[in-house]
């Protein structure tokens, strides 16, 4: 999150041009045209969760501590936060969260939805970040241009109506017909060996 001892020697349009490039900056990560995954070992609480509620997957220790805590500063988050929690946990859910300025563990975010996956703290204090690594791996392998518009069909379906968002699943999935990957793809299973995908 901010540090609010800079934050409290800011002017008010300081302030405001300094959320205006964090929400910039988060909106970046959240169009990135590839898998995003939020490593939570620690903290992350109000720009730090925004910055992972902008990501594709969120991962965290059980130890990890997380929340959108503005409203006890007497301020909203300001960088997504009210946009993306409803829209991960649910409106009901994610009002109580930022009306309390309530701060949870990984357990009860696992619970609640907010991440996808939480671990057990290790020694190093790395321990979702080696999550986070394993997934990425497993996303690594597939077609490069199927995972760009695959997330492009989630990302944009998810703001329409099902008859919309299917029209932009037939639009997105017509983008891999003419790759030399999807030819790879289907060589490769014919001749059981792993695709060499090329990005084109």
């Amino acid at each position: 999150g901010a540090d609010l001892k800079e934050r409290a020697k800011m002017h008010s349009s300081e302030v405001s041009s300094f959320v205006s490039k964090a929400r910039a900056t988060i909106n970046e990560m959240a169009n990135l045209p590839v898998p995003t995954i939020a490593a939570i070992d620690g903290t992350a609480l109000g720009g730090g969760l925004e910055l992972a509620l902008a990501c594709d997957i969120r991962v965290a220790a059980s130890s990890a501590k997380m929340g959108l805590v503005e409203t006890k500063l007497a301020i909203i988050p300001g960088a997504g936060g009210t946009q993306r929690l409803p829209r991960t946990i649910g409106v009901s859910l994610a009002k109580e969260l930022i009306f309390a300025a309530r701060i949870v563990d990984g357990e009860e975010a696992k619970s609640i939805g907010l991440i996808s996956h939480v671990v057990e703290q290790n020694e190093a204090g790395d321990a979702a970040y080696r999550r986070a690594l394993a997934l990425a791996r497993e996303f690594l392998p597939q077609g490069p241009v199927a995972m760009r518009v695959a997330k492009l069909a989630i990302n944009q379906g998810m703001e329409v109506d099902l008859v919309t968002g299917l029209a932009i699943e037939e639009a997105c999935y017509a983008q891999t017909i003419p790759t030399k990957d999807r030819i790879e793809g289907l060589l490769a299973f014919k001749e059981k060996r792993p695709p060499r995908y090329k990005g084109e």
